[in-house]
């Protein structure tokens, strides 16, 4: 009996040294409004973590210019409280051993096409194991992309609410010829479905969250003959959507001309969401700001109104709502007419995906 207890009490002894960090290994720090970017990137965790900090940087000068900017100056007041707490959700995951960064393609695939490498989804687990899923799809602009502000802010805040949440980075500007961003999220969507047991997550109803061109792209993936269907992923249960781009106007002829030299087949951006919802299509939430000053110069028709109208027509459940004072590029709102509506997208996807 003696040598039982003995032998249990031993097995104990070892798992909790087991969990314990390497000896003399400290936990990365956290950080704060005031830690600059050269700091956040020489944080033991994000370095460790793999997790993408250039999102603003679209040259090597603009990298010189903000690697002493503080995390204040990188956020706006919209996403600052909830993208710097991202970090150190990022931090404290990294810090437990928690996989932070996966590559949505293969080590081959990569080494064939390198452009393939910078496809990551960023994952912030929810605290309850069988949580519901939502990947995030930021916006961009050139090379600037928003995997921090809007990508990070709205992780944390569905974080909050008890969801496990994925952060796309996707191919973007001179790489985003022959419809690869729609590849991307198609390849993200198989492989974060494909990891429902690993994770302990509920991915069936998932719901996709798109941001200017992320929607987009997301409003494109959600029609099955050029979306989810045709690349074999799974439907999402609802799309929540905000300032969406829905149709990219005279952008098309600059992308065509771009990215796509010589190509004459269909292109994602070329397509309206509009003119691509049918009777099947997911159940959508979206909004946008009487303020924004991109969607306009797209010809606001072709925005919002026509995507309110398809889905009328179609009769798919959508909420759309238009805040009086919501510029572009917001994230999760905070101190604008559209501050809360996370909370209320939510209510709407779960209404949607109830059993």
């Amino acid at each position: 009996m003696r040598k039982t207890v003995r032998v249990l009490l031993c097995m104990v002894w070892l798992m909790l040294c087991a969990a314990l960090p390497a000896f003399g290994a400290e936990s990365a720090p956290h950080v704060t409004a005031e830690t600059t970017m050269a700091q956040l990137r020489a944080n033991p965790a994000i370095q460790g973590s793999g997790y993408y900090t250039y999102c603003r940087e679209m040259t090597p000068l603009m990298v010189e210019r903000w690697k002493n900017k503080t995390l204040h100056d990188y956020f706006g007041d919209t996403d600052r409280e909830s993208g710097i707490a991202a970090l150190n959700l990022i931090i404290d995951n990294y810090n437990k051993g928690v996989k932070v960064t996966y590559q949505v393609y293969t080590p081959e695939e990569i080494e064939h096409n390198s452009s393939l490498g910078c496809v990551q989804l960023f994952y912030y687990p929810a605290e309850t194991p069988n949580a519901k899923t939502a990947i995030v799809v930021p916006g961009n602009a050139l090379t600037a992309t928003s995997e921090m502000g809007e990508g990070g802010s709205t992780a944390y805040e569905l974080h909050n609410r008890g969801y496990a949440v994925f952060v796309l980075r996707y191919r973007t500007f001179l790489d985003l010829g022959n419809n690869a961003p729609l590849e991307d999220l198609a390849r993200a969507v198989q492989l974060v479905t494909s990891l429902d047991e690993e994770l302990s997550i509920h991915t069936q109803g998932y719901v996709l969250v798109g941001y200017s061109s992320g929607g987009q792209l997301v409003g494109v993936f959600a029609n099955k003959e050029r979306g989810y269907g045709y690349y074999g992923a799974a439907k999402p249960g609802a799309l929540l959507l905000a300032y969406p781009v829905v149709n990219f106007s005279e952008v098309k002829i600059a992308y065509q001309a771009l990215m796509d030299t010589g190509n004459y087949g269909w292109h994602y951006y070329c397509s309206s969401v509009a003119d691509l919802v049918t009777d099947d299509y997911p159940p959508v939430f979206f909004w946008y700001g009487k303020d924004d000053k991109v969607l306009p110069w797209m010809i606001n028709q072709v925005q919002g109104p026509a995507l309110q109208a398809a889905l009328e027509a179609h009769k798919v459940p959508y909420v759309m709502k238009v805040f009086e004072s919501a510029p572009h590029s917001i994230g999760v709102g905070y101190t604008t007419d559209a501050e809360g509506w996370l909370t209320d997208a939510v209510a709407f996807w779960e209404q949607q995906t109830a059993a």
